[in-house]
């Protein structure tokens, strides 16, 4: 079994909620061919002793917030907000480019298509099998690098999908700073960003940084998990910006 502290750090619990703050590198569940016990989900629960279920996912290279039920009543009740959209998430993203829409407005609303070895991108109009997908966003702050306008983005999915943040970034052509499927880079560097220093992040400039739902007694739960420590060297890096 992995040690729990390189995988997560503890958040809440109670009798109905486990929730951690996801390191990076960590998957939630095991892809197909990986060994069960690189999971957090079954170091979790060989650690603990109980079973957990899964309420929802994040990428493995994306840290924060993961959201486990510890009864099947409260997987059920998280399971139907998830699908009503009456669960708020929120993401911080480093992007490359500042995001805007042609109309001025601040949401990302493509559908999107599953693609080629495991990826998705944005749905041709009127395509068979295409999924809702709707992401909002603002600008939080922006620094001038050489790449370009280099933004810290909270963006706020109102649809689960699968690499649905990237992608929607992506398709208004500011990628994710650090995406190797998305944004055509795997690592960026102190001098890519024509700053000092050794800052090498290499894996997703993405954080999801906060969890909100109403439980089965009506009581808000919000849910918050700080910037990761690399994602707040980044930002050091990059120095002190005007905030939007």
């Amino acid at each position: 079994m992995q040690d729990l502290a390189a995988l997560c750090t503890p958040l809440f619990e109670d009798p109905r909620w486990l929730v951690v703050n996801k390191a990076p590198g960590v998957v939630v569940i095991p892809a197909r061919n990986e060994p069960v016990e690189a999971a957090l989900h079954q170091a979790l629960q060989s650690a603990r002793g109980e079973k957990l279920w899964v309420v929802h996912r994040i990428d493995r290279d994306t840290s924060g917030v993961v959201v486990f039920a510890r009864t099947a009543e409260a997987h059920r009740h998280l399971n139907g907000l998830l699908e009503a959209r009456k669960v708020t998430k929120r993401y911080l993203a480093f992007t490359r480019g500042a995001p805007a829409m042609p109309d001025g407005g601040t949401r990302i609303h493509y559908a999107l298509h599953t693609a080629r070895k495991g990826k998705m991108r944005p749905a041709h109009k009127g395509e068979a099998d295409s999924i809702e997908a709707l992401t909002d966003f603002a600008v939080e702050a922006t620094w001038a690098t050489p790449l370009g306008p280099v933004c810290r983005v909270a963006a706020l999915p109102r649809t689960g999908r699968q690499h649905q943040i990237r992608v929607h970034f992506r398709a208004i052509e500011c990628p994710l700073l650090v995406d190797p499927l998305y944004g055509g880079a795997s690592s960026r560097s102190a001098a890519e960003l024509g700053r000092e220093g050794d800052l090498l992040l290499s894996r997703l400039s993405l954080h999801a940084a906060s969890f909100g739902f109403t439980d089965e007694d009506g009581a808000a739960r919000h849910f918050e998990a700080p910037l990761a420590a690399d994602l707040a060297a980044l930002e050091a890096c990059l120095g002190q910006a005007p905030r939007r």
